[in-house]
């Protein structure tokens, strides 16, 4: 079963972004994540659209957040990933004529349908500013206040 880790990986490049005082280069952030800049520019292009980044051409251009972290949920990001399926999983045929196969159908799609509602309601209930807080808090118990973070902010 493939999986669609979009939504991980550019929350990832975003929340790096928190940490950034000026505008970074595609090449910088396709590092963070080891992909191509090609995939960063990409995906960021349509965060732009939606805008959650900005960009800068020329020297010391590069990208930005576009809005404060507290106002950036999780969903807002998913909406703007143009809402990939939150399940592999599905029924054998929408609409079957076998009674057994619709008896199956109706309890997928009923806790399916209960399961997005409460995802749904977790990535609303979730900004960018309490991811950050949740990776500071992370680094201070791993790192305290060191002058080794900084080796791994980037």
């Amino acid at each position: 079963m493939k999986h669609d880790s979009r939504l991980s990986g550019v929350l990832h490049i975003l929340l790096h972004m928190t940490e950034f005082k000026e505008a970074r280069p595609s090449e910088q952030l396709a590092k963070i994540m080891d992909t191509n800049p090609v995939v960063v520019r990409r995906i960021l292009a349509g965060l732009r659209e939606s805008g959650f980044v900005k960009s800068e051409k020329g020297h010391g251009g590069g990208w930005t957040l576009a809005r404060e972290p507290g106002t950036i949920t999780l969903f807002d990001v998913y909406k703007a990933l143009d809402s990939p399926p939150i399940f592999a999983l599905s029924h054998r045929s929408p609409q079957p004529q076998c009674l057994v196969e619709q008896a199956v159908n109706s309890a997928l799609e009923n806790a399916f349908e209960k399961a997005q509602t409460e995802i749904f309601a977790q990535l609303q209930n979730t900004t960018l500013a309490t991811l950050a807080a949740d990776f500071y808090q992370r680094r201070q118990a791993l790192f305290g206040s060191s002058r080794e973070v900084e080796a791994h902010a980037l």
